[in-house]
């Protein structure tokens, strides 16, 4: 099943508008004030991740200019929507994909992951290596293509577990960056879990991962650029918008 069989069993506009200059015509409002007696739209600088709170936007690295946004319904639900998101060069962000649908572990979400206990780490993290069974599909991260990502078996609902990793994006929780996604060192110990993936979706809950369409992992590993310093971010919404 891969390399951790106790954790993961199934886990890109707008533009800027042009400043107006001058004096509105009397009884016209400008084209950035309010209209209709709706306020104007933010600007790019200015929009946020949507639905983070300080404790979380806090955790995002100040050099990282590409966040993956995964959030579940509840503590204990196992489905999700994902996004992703690119900093406009104002430091506001856009969508540049999704919303897409996921899974995530059976049992819900966590802030204190241990091997076995279903459910998915809640956190901002790192995205730094990506493999698979299939041949590198033109992602800019390092990509191991191998045999070992195969697996078999079924999942939590009597899914095929097949192909779920054929492409796969680590997440870097417990884990070496820098090292395929089958590197099994765990710097947390091993009881902490590891082998935290983002991959192809199989119809059910993971065990600890998140899982994506086919389609959208594809799109996901095209747009992940390791000099964005791309991040995931992923819990319920609740606990995210702290």
């Amino acid at each position: 099943m891969g390399i951790s069989a106790l954790v993961c069993t199934g886990m890109l506009g707008t533009g800027c508008a042009k400043e107006q200059r001058g004096a509105a015509a009397k009884g016209t409002p400008s084209p950035s004030g309010p209209v209709s007696g709706r306020p104007a739209p933010p600007s790019p600088a200015a929009r946020p991740l949507p639905g983070l709170g300080p404790r979380t936007r806090s955790e995002i690295p100040a050099a990282t200019r590409q966040v993956l946004l995964v959030r579940g319904t509840t503590t204990d639900g196992n489905r999700a929507r994902a996004e992703l998101y690119q900093r406009e060069p104002g430091g506001g962000w856009r969508r540049a994909a999704g919303p897409w649908p996921a899974h995530n572990g059976l049992r819900g979400w966590t802030r204190d992951h241990w091997a076995g206990d279903l459910r998915t780490p809640i956190g901002v993290f790192t995205l730094s290596d990506a493999g698979g069974r299939l041949p590198d599909p033109d992602t800019r991260l390092p990509y191991d293509e191998s045999p070992d990502f195969s697996i078999d078996g079924t999942g939590h609902v009597g899914e095929p577990l097949e192909g779920s990793f054929d492409y796969v994006v680590a997440v870097d929780y417990n884990r070496v960056r820098g090292t395929t996604p089958l590197d099994k060192e765990r710097p947390l110990g091993e009881d902490r879990g590891g082998g935290v993936w983002i991959h192809v979706d199989h119809g059910g809950p993971t065990n600890a991962c998140v899982s994506l369409a086919r389609l959208h992992m594809r799109a996901l590993l095209r747009a992940l650029d390791p000099a964005a310093r791309p991040v995931v971010v992923m819990g319920p919404a609740a606990a995210l918008a702290r």
